[in-house]
């Protein structure tokens, strides 16, 4: 497509069952009743001159360049202001208007600097525009006299600046800010000519203020005053193309806008059904990555890891690996082969991984990402309701009375969801919080959560046992929706367990810490307060109880007729782009694509007659279980697509255990990771700007990915796979990813509907897309439960084996950071780190004073896995007794201390409860620092071969 940017209809849509007709510059418009006179024009082809309105804030009113006359009404009101009334006749073109127009243009005109020849947005400028609009071609007021220009800019944000002196003070960003994005850390000090934007009450800059830089008030701002430096750097954009962001699992939409093969900015997509036009830092901003020198383009072999990289040809590294896999294959047979597929690459990528690893290969050992993170969500959903996803679209929470957050930290894991559900809970809406940590949503600008409930690391099912507890005592189950919808005998064997006394809160007290009374008003208020809609996270699932978790989430919405509406459900908040993708794909070695079991023989003869091959009954091996085996010496060879597993997987020593077992480790990614220290084979991945495929989301919303530059590697990774394929025999013959979506299509009944040519024209599809579904399923279990009969599971607590004691008497527990994602691998290469430089331990200031230790101060973590070091943060966000830090750098080596104990059903690991140790120290371990440049001398050899 061109560079033309999207229409801005100067206020936002409005929906009404009930419309109107006026007459606007004698040209007749119908539209909904409450819709703004300036956007009615607009819709029916007009254009009245605007600089304060934009369609994604409310109308303000302020800038008087939308004015308007209408019959029968004296004056010239503000078009953005005035609703639209039936039989109105308005005119926006008169010459009184005109003449008004002009002055108020003077007047801007007059206090702006004349740079226009040289301004970064000339051409991309609405205040340049406008005043074109409006015929202004000189100004009386001279230019003399008490002005705003020269003042100095603010450069501290590494991606936009701020130019006071070309801001009109039109507060497009401050009210961006506050309705769009929810921060409220932009406004207007002072009054009258000394108004001004300032980034907080305290005259900070924009580095050091509250703004989180997601880039809304960039995108409102209509002139130069706020602007991308990359726009700067390299000029205007010239073309853009749509694509879906490759960071968390909101899936944001966004038009990357490119110059030549630059790509100069990522600006969000009002038409995005995901993000309705907003983002985050990540996403607007962080896709430097893609350029960094640290990539690595070329392929590259050696036969031992302690020998230096050989970069290679494809053909030679392709020939290399077949030959390795084969000589594997052939001594010790087909399961001692397996592969992990990709959370961050597209569907059609990961069909194809997990083809390779069933079809190539002849073994099912293929696992992925959603493993170590939201494994636990497919299998408790799938035996409560019948399907291994959530219930909702994100736009459902707009219609919540109570919103429950359990095991999530929303504004900083999926921030852009966040600002909707913040915009919700500044309309009234109640938010109960149940995590270790203070998190944001706790207490933020004009919100506050009814109860929050920091419970003890490892009690979630102990918490919502308890919730239920009081729901069914009390009277307060939705007792017609359950005879309706679940199994009546089921939920009364489960009525009858949790009522038991041994499950009030009186009791459950001294193992959850949570008082009494406020879990008692919680579950009060989330069983009578209208709608209760349920959000998680790896909160919930990353415990040796996950899976109990999830089902205590899904008892809880059953027993309260919380599914299958509009703002309520079960909703998880998937991590990873596409980890909601990847487990759709059949990327677990028990289940084909559309989770269904490898055992059942009518589906594996589908798969089988379509891929012209035999596939194994058996299921294959798990992640840690691969690992074991590679211990064992019983598993001998992995393909590793887009993941880092050393940095990312549970007890590091042990990962590098089984990686350093193995015959051959064939790492396939962006950057030599921590992974491919232990690899003999590194094949150049190809980033989400490079590609063209799909992404679903954690709405189940299927998007198009569409390549914006060629790959810097010559390939997509879907092509790599494809070769990889040939090389070891396989007769694969895509030309495009559109011939992968309709195999996908024909094997997955899930996904029946979909095709490459239907997202074109749809934009989106949220599955299950097919006959039963023709336009897909925004909500879930509407009519009744994917399984028919909602299903109450039992879950009784279990205390995790992970013990506090005399020698670790602290509970670690993980989490993300908003500038952060993952483990750094894209994040780390961005100027992202000028606000996460590092992994920081966070630690109670009771704890932290009992220990000696200060803020800044280096600390050593211990557990009884391993030890790593890092800096303290005293805080009180965590209790007595809890710390926490996050995952990001691989400097820090988190994972070193955590633990092998995992989830009974899907061996998730425990992240979130480790009994550790803290105790002063002068720096990084000796272990790190041998580790550190042990992984730095990787690199350097990787360059040396590359140069």
């Amino acid at each position: 497509m061109g560079y033309e940017p999207q229409a801005d209809f100067g206020t936002p849509e409005v929906r009404s069952d009930t419309t109107v007709t006026l007459t606007i510059d004698g040209r007749q418009v119908t539209v909904p009743a409450g819709t703004s006179v300036m956007r009615a024009a607009a819709e029916c082809g007009g254009s009245i001159p605007k600089l304060c309105a934009t369609d994604n804030v409310a109308a303000f009113g302020s800038c008087r360049m939308c004015l308007v006359e209408i019959d029968g009404r004296r004056g010239t009101p503000a078009s953005c202001t005035t609703p639209a009334e039936a039989n109105m006749v308005v005119h926006t073109q008169t010459p009184r208007l005109e003449k008004l127009r002009r002055g108020v243009m003077e007047l801007y005109i007059s206090d702006h600097p004349l740079d226009c020849l040289t301004c970064s947005a000339s051409g991309d400028c609405e205040l340049q525009d406008t005043a074109a609009q409006v015929g202004l071609r000189d100004v009386r007021y001279g230019y003399d006299g008490a002005n705003h220009l020269g003042l100095a800019p603010d450069t501290s944000n590494p991606y936009f600046d701020f130019d006071p002196s070309k801001c009109i003070a039109c507060s497009r960003c401050v009210r961006a800010c506050d309705e769009v994005q929810g921060t409220l850390a932009l406004t207007i000090s002072a009054r009258g000519f000394a108004s001004k934007v300032s980034a907080g009450q305290t005259g900070d800059n924009f580095l050091s203020s509250e703004c989180v830089s997601c880039g809304a008030c960039v995108q409102a701002c209509p002139t130069a005053t706020l602007q991308e430096k990359a726009v700067k750097e390299i000029g205007k954009p010239e073309r853009a193309v749509i694509t879906t962001c490759a960071y968390c699992g909101v899936g944001c939409t966004f038009r990357a806008e490119m110059r030549g093969e630059q790509l100069v900015r990522m600006v969000p997509w009002k038409d995005g059904k995901a993000n309705r036009g907003h983002s985050c830092v990540k996403g607007r901003f962080a896709w430097g990555y893609a350029n960094h020198q640290d990539r690595i383009t070329k392929p590259m072999i050696r036969d031992s890891i302690d020998e230096p990289w050989r970069e290679v040809s494809w053909d030679q590294a392709l020939s290399f690996t077949a030959a390795r896999l084969n000589a594997i294959k052939a001594q010790y047979g087909a399961r001692a082969l397996g592969g992990i597929t990709s959370s961050r690459c597209t569907n059609e990528e990961t069909f194809l991984v997990q083809k390779l690893v069933r079809s190539g290969f002849g073994s099912n050992n293929v696992d992925t990402c959603a493993r170590v993170c939201h494994s636990p969500t497919g299998y408790g959903l799938s035996k409560t309701f019948g399907t291994s996803a959530g219930t909702q679209d994100f736009d459902s929470v707009m219609d919540a009375d109570v919103i429950l957050v359990i095991g999530a930290n929303p504004t900083d894991g999926h921030p852009v969801f966040a600002s909707r559900m913040k915009r919700r809970l500044r309309q009234g809406a109640k938010l109960i919080v149940i995590d270790p940590r203070r998190i944001d949503l706790v207490r933020s600008p004009h919100i506050e959560a009814a109860h929050h409930l920091p419970l003890q690391p490892g009690t979630n099912v102990a918490v919502l046992t308890a919730m239920a507890h009081v729901i069914v005592t009390e009277g307060l189950a939705a007792e017609d929706f359950i005879r309706e919808r679940c199994d009546w005998d089921e939920y009364q064997d489960w009525a009858r367990f949790v009522s038991d006394q041994r499950h009030s809160p009186e009791v459950l007290e001294a193992v959850t810490r949570v008082p009494a009374h406020a879990l008692r008003e919680a579950a009060r208020l989330y069983a009578t307060g209208g709608n209760g809609a349920i959000y998680y996270g790896l909160g919930v699932t990353e415990h040796s109880q996950g899976s109990s978790t999830v089902m205590a989430i899904a008892n809880l919405a059953m027993v309260t007729g919380n599914v299958g509406r509009r703002g309520v459900g079960v909703n998880p908040l998937r991590g990873q782009n596409n980890v909601q993708g990847a487990c759709d794909m059949g990327s677990f070695p028990h289940e084909l694509s559309g989770y269904r079991h490898i055992s059942d023989a009518a589906t594996r003869s589908l798969f089988e007659a379509e891929w012209g091959t035999p596939l194994d009954a058996e299921p294959g091996l798990r992640i840690p279980n691969m690992l074991d085996a590679a211990v064992d010496g019983t598993f001998r060879a992995i393909y590793i697509q887009g993941e880092d597993i050393l940095q990312s997987d549970p007890n590091t020593h042990h990962v590098a255990a089984g990686l350093k077992a193995m015959d051959c480790v064939i790492v396939h990614d962006l950057f030599l990771n921590e992974t491919a220290n232990y690899a003999h084979v590194f094949l150049p991945g190809s980033t989400f700007l490079e590609k063209d495929g799909t992404f679903t989301n954690a709405e189940r919303r299927i998007q198009l990915v569409r390549k914006v530059m060629e790959p810097a590697n010559g390939f997509g990774d879907w092509e790599v796979t494809q070769e990889l394929a040939r090389a070891l025999g396989l007769d694969w013959n895509y030309a495009h990813p559109s011939q992968i979506m309709d195999e996908i299509a024909r094997l997955t009944p899930t996904f029946a509907g979909v095709s490459f040519a239907r997202l074109e024209a749809e934009g989106s599809l949220q599955w299950p897309v097919n006959e039963a579904h023709p336009d897909g399923s925004p909500i879930m279990h509407v009519d009744g439960f994917v399984r028919g009969k909602g299903k109450f599971m039992v879950t009784d607590y279990v205390p995790t084996d992970e013990k506090t004691g005399p020698r670790f008497p602290l509970l670690l527990t993980t989490g993300r950071i908003l500038s952060q994602y993952n483990v750094g691998a894209q994040t780390r290469r961005t100027a992202n780190t000028v606000w996460h430089a590092e992994d920081l331990l966070e630690m109670h200031p009771t704890d932290a004073e009992n220990r000696g230790l200060n803020d800044g101060d280096w600390a050593r973590l211990t557990s009884r896995t391993g030890e790593t070091t890092l800096r303290v943060t005293v805080t009180d966000r965590v209790a007595p007794g809890v710390v926490y830090t996050t995952f990001h750098h691989p400097a820090t080596q988190a994972n070193v201390v955590t633990t092998e104990f995992s989830d009974w059903a899907t061996n998730c690991p425990e992240y979130k409860v480790t009994a550790v140790q803290v105790m002063p120290s002068n720096g990084p371990s000796e272990w790190q620092e041998s580790y550190a440049s042990w992984s730095e001398k990787s690199r350097r050899i990787a360059t040396e071969a590359a140069e």
